[in-house]
């Protein structure tokens, strides 16, 4: 993490989580956000155009058999001439199609679902992988995976049951219409004036519901992030006794999840039951004005029956309508989150390889700067790491060290200045091809949940056997993994959950040395490893390091004593360099630093 972050974060569990959502930002154009979903559907055009297929034809027979059970009422009440059988025949093999389209229509709409999520996810996950380090540094992981879990599921949850159920209410709307004005256009009209109705109670609620939804959704990537937080530092939350402030901050979070839910659910809900009682007062009207037309010889019983299934057809589909208008507010908002990660810069790879690596000679001339505008942490910052040297950079926490790291890595991009590997700048050339040649060992060791050998690997996925176990011996760990309960195939748990802070180090120090870099960088690689195992691991890292160009980050200065070069920092720039003897002599910033930790011991 860079070094002015970690000077701006306060103590974990003491910040109000809020804040640090407070710059989520939505998308304010919500057609934007469904023609970009609209792209999905086009990639998978054969299913929706079947599943539409199957939408219409369910949904004609659907209005076809109303018609046909007008037609045998009139036949039995002996106002209209026909065969009965033949009637009622094809009404009920309408009823069986459509009841068939209904089943087809779920089975093709939940496999349209899953592709086009699985091409989302796929296409976000493939967009994490790409991100700017800087946003990773700057958002909650448990928002980021909140988007990549939830809001995507609430975006498969839409398409798979909402959308056929719009497409069915929408043509199942345009025929009952149709039909209604045919059977009788004054009783047609009557039953319509429900729909102005309608409209009225959609528009006052749907604002509701959308801006309720969006801040679900917010919120409950916020409670993720609590979560994630929590249990990753979880030692350090029991250690400092902060269980009941951290209790108390998810309960505040969780009682506004709970409320923004509540009120979500509510307009949304309330929208059924106000439908239902605006389709009960149109029933009221068929059966009045229908009795009335039907005395007057305007129209049949037959007609009057067939009006109020239609009528019942014509006020499900609107309150589907209205319902799944609040589920697509909610799928909206969450594709506007997914799409503010997908709209993310990310890490261009264009560029070239880095040439004539054997023997890299490093520079970096006047590199300028800042994680933040206006707080500059590297100001004219030069230096020159020779080729097969090794360079140490010490000082107190905040001078910039780390920082000098993440631009070599092309973790972040500097303000100023340049930064050359053998004369060639680093910005000409890929960051995958700039990174396979440098192996880095961090302070904070990240291992995955796999086998040991395939961690080992991780940094040379063609290293033979051989070269592993030759890594294996120098770095110190082959003890340690003979020891492990099924050896090179014992898969550590989550982050090398199974190994200790030390042994995790060993690993990753292991895996630099598989790698086989011609730069090698470490951050405090030894910080959690006793001093015996240090000392061994010096010696290993006295081997590998010959004619290899190292930087290496070190605070304890015994770990530096046999550096080339030692590079005393503040404040972004350097205030003195030389070698051990050299630095002592010269009784400055290094000599304090040496003295501080050493007085006494010799």
């Amino acid at each position: 993490m860079p070094e002015q972050k970690l000077a701006e974060r306060n103590i974990p569990g003491m910040m109000n989580r809020s804040q640090r959502f407070d710059q989520v930002q939505y998308a304010e154009n919500p057609g934007a956000a469904l023609r970009r979903i609209a792209i999905y559907f086009v990639k998978e055009k054969r299913m929706v155009f079947l599943m539409l297929a199957v939408v219409a034809m369910g949904t004609l027979c659907g209005i076809y058999a109303p018609g046909m059970q007008s037609k045998a009422i009139d036949i039995i009440a002996k106002s209209r001439a026909g065969s009965l059988g033949s009637t009622l025949t094809r009404m009920t093999a309408a009823y069986l199609i459509y009841s068939g389209g209904q089943f087809l229509q779920g089975l093709i709409s939940a496999r349209l679902s899953q592709r086009i999520v699985k091409q989302m996810r796929e296409e976000l996950f493939g967009q994490l992988m790409d991100l700017l380090v800087r946003y990773l540094d700057t958002h909650s992981h448990g928002d980021v995976m909140s988007r990549m879990a939830n809001d995507i599921e609430n975006i498969s949850t839409t398409v798979s049951q909402s959308l056929p159920s719009l497409c069915s209410g929408l043509l199942t709307l345009a025929g009952t219409v149709s039909v209604m004005l045919w059977y009788c256009w004054q009783l047609a009209l009557l039953s319509f004036a429900t729909v102005a109705m309608t409209a009225f109670v959609t528009k006052a609620l749907s604002k509701r519901v959308r801006r309720f939804s969006r801040r679900r959704q917010m919120l409950l990537g916020q409670l993720n992030g609590t979560v994630e937080e929590m249990v990753s530092g979880y030692r350090t939350v029991v250690a400092y006794g902060h269980q009941d402030v951290t209790i108390e901050e998810f309960c505040q979070t969780s009682d506004s999840l709970a409320k923004a839910g509540i009120r979500t659910d509510i307009y949304s809900g309330v929208m059924g039951p106000v439908m239902n009682c605006i389709g009960n007062i149109g029933f009221v009207v068929i059966a009045v004005f229908g009795g009335y037309f039907s005395v007057h010889g305007l129209i049949s019983v037959g007609v009057i029956s067939a009006f109020i299934v239609y009528a019942k057809q014509f006020s499900r589909p609107i309150n589907e309508i209205v319902q799944i208008y609040g589920q697509m507010q909610t799928a909206i908002a969450s594709a506007e989150r997914v799409f503010l990660v997908l709209d993310e810069g990310k890490e261009g790879q264009e560029g070239e390889s880095l040439k004539d690596i054997e023997g890299a000679e490093i520079q970096f001339k006047n590199v300028c700067f800042s994680y933040k505008p206006g707080c500059p942490v590297l100001q004219g910052f030069t230096l020159t790491v020779p080729s097969g040297k090794k360079v140490a950079l010490v000082g107190e926490t905040g001078s910039g060290k780390t920082t000098v790291v993440n631009l070599l890595m092309r973790f972040y991009e500097m303000d100023g200045g340049e930064i050359l590997i053998n004369r060639q700048n680093i910005k000409d050339i890929a960051r995958d091809r700039l990174r396979k040649d440098i192996a880095i060992v961090l302070q904070d060791t990240v291992l995955f949940t796999d086998t040991v050998w395939n961690n080992l690997k991780y940094g040379n996925i063609q290293a033979s056997p051989e070269k592993i176990q030759a890594a294996v011996k120098m770095s110190r760990c082959e003890k340690m993994i003979q020891l492990m309960p099924q050896g090179y195939d014992t898969v550590l748990g989550e982050s090398g959950g199974r190994a200790s802070q030390g042994q995790k180090q060993l690993l990753a120090i292991a895996r630099a040395f598989v790698a086989d870099p011609p730069i090698l960088i470490l951050d405090e690689a030894t910080s959690n490893v006793d001093t015996r195992t240090e000392k061994d691991i010096q010696d290993a890292m006295r081997l590998v390091m010959q004619g290899r160009t190292s930087i290496v980050i070190a605070h304890r200065l015994s770990t530096i004593r046999d550096a080339d070069l030692i590079v005393v920092m503040d404040q972004g720039r350097i205030l003195e360099s030389g070698n051990h003897n050299t630095l002592l002599s010269q009784k400055g910033k290094y000599y304090e630093l040496y003295m501080t930790q050493f007085m006494g011991e010799e």
